[in-house]
């Protein structure tokens, strides 16, 4: 189930799209999750010092007009009908050139690093050249998620969302019929090389982290994550950090030192959908402040914190949009029967609270409720926005993944490595 994901702890690129049964016959696509942190180049957490745990109330108020470092964020029906599922529209064009393809349905994914589109989306005329390492390696990447991978090959693109750009930045090209996908990678779990298998037409992966691998692949070739092709086959080997698929954020001219992720309230059980916003820069200009929002700094190596629960505390927490649920085992609620049994299924609405703590030893509690998800897909069969789901599916005892429902009602910030915001120094997260 779980397997070291691009040299860092594997449980930060954690994508889960799980469908549940009764609204479709198949789960979408899968998500990382690791044991074992590499070590990171210059990272420091927030210089923020400890407080007493204290309720979060901060919440979305009604959207402004899209600014330039902004764009409309969407959860909604999507590529396979999965719920939880947030979207924005990237537009990638053949560096410096006017061949561009903007795609729409690309996952917006706190819990992973980089872009990565299918090669199925990009026309003819959008030629995206090879990204090759200093050897003259061809490059391709297997990227790991906690239930499968994408297989493809590492391109050159200009990246544009909103007003903002990153020009030639190494990007996955999901595509299985390039090259053949090494054994180390299909060993991985199940293939999500097509949209309605990772039930996304991409990732935008804008976590903490810079690169998808970071300092560890930098001296050795680390199982299942970069090779380099020739027409004989494709062979792992280590990659530095300027050739590996990158956060677009950090290489905007502007707003590059983090980003927010601002959804509206859901004050029912499920929507059919709703529109919220991506917005870049952390105090950067006027709709990007950190007001008073905790800051929760997080593991330098691999992007965690801790989180405790019922007094359960798990060591590895983190705060995923990709995940469509919140994630975390216990004993204390039922999990429903199978074929739903990724999910929980409490007789009635379960009202909780938790409390995270940081790297920099900042606490807050935070309250979120855990609704019965089976009764919940018969009653709002079809809706894209289902705020109560949770489940244990895919992780393990040490994990609490802080999935999308978290996301509701409140401004979530990723701050990234090394990137200075009014919070102190990246890497942390904030709402």
């Amino acid at each position: 189930m779980f397997a070291q994901c691009s040299s860092r702890s594997a449980l930060s690129t954690s994508f889960i799209a799980l469908a549940l049964s009764l609204i479709l016959a198949a789960c979408g696509g899968g998500g990382g999750g690791g044991s074992g942190a590499s070590a990171n180049t210059g990272s420091s957490t927030s210089t923020n010092t400890a407080a007493p745990a204290q309720p979060v109330t901060n919440t979305t108020s009604s959207q402004p007009a899209l600014a330039a470092n902004a764009a409309a964020v969407t959860v909604d029906a999507g590529v396979s009908s999965v719920p939880n599922m947030p979207f924005v529209s990237v537009t990638v064009c053949a560096p410096g050139t006017a061949q561009c393809q903007t795609i729409d349905h690309v996952l917006v994914d706190t819990g992973s690093w980089g872009l990565r589109v299918f090669a199925s989306q990009l026309p003819a005329s959008v030629a995206l050249p090879q990204e090759q390492d200093a050897s003259g390696n061809k490059l391709a990447e297997c990227m790991q998620f906690f239930d499968g991978y994408t297989w493809g090959p590492v391109r050159i693109a200009d990246v544009q969302i909103a007003g903002e750009k990153a020009a030639s930045l190494p990007i996955q090209v999901i595509d299985p019929s390039y090259n053949t996908t090494p054994t180390d990678c299909t060993n991985v779990g199940a293939s999500r090389n097509t949209p309605s298998a990772l039930a996304a037409n991409g990732i935008l992966g804008i976590g903490v982290f810079k690169h998808d691998c970071g300092y560890n692949c930098v001296n050795q070739a680390v199982p299942a994550t970069y090779y380099g092709c020739t027409s004989s086959g494709c062979t792992s080997i280590p990659l530095a950090e300027a050739f590996q698929v990158a956060n677009p954020i950090p290489y905007f001219a502007t707003d590059n030192n983090g980003s927010l992720l601002a959804l509206p309230a859901v004050t029912s059980g499920g929507e059919a959908s709703l529109t919220g916003q991506l917005i870049f820069g952390i105090g950067t200009r006027s709709n990007n402040g950190l007001g008073n929002a905790q800051v929760i700094g997080v593991s330098a190596s691999n992007g965690t914190f801790t989180t405790t629960h019922n007094g359960t505390t798990y060591s590895r927490s983190i705060v995923d949009s990709g995940s469509t649920g919140v994630f975390f085992q216990t004993g204390a609620l039922p999990v429903c029967a199978s074929p739903n049994s990724a999910y929980y299924c409490p007789s009635s609405t379960q009202q909780l609270s938790a409390v995270m703590q940081g790297a920099n030893g900042i606490t807050a509690s935070v309250s979120f409720d855990v609704g019965n998800a089976s009764a919940l897909a018969q009653t709002y069969a079809g809706d894209a926005v289902m705020p109560l789901l949770a489940g244990p599916a895919f992780v393990t005892s040490s994990i609490f993944d802080w999935g999308l429902p978290f996301f509701y009602g409140r401004t979530v910030y990723a701050a990234i490595e090394q990137q200075s915001t009014p919070g102190g120094s990246g890497p942390y997260v904030a709402y």
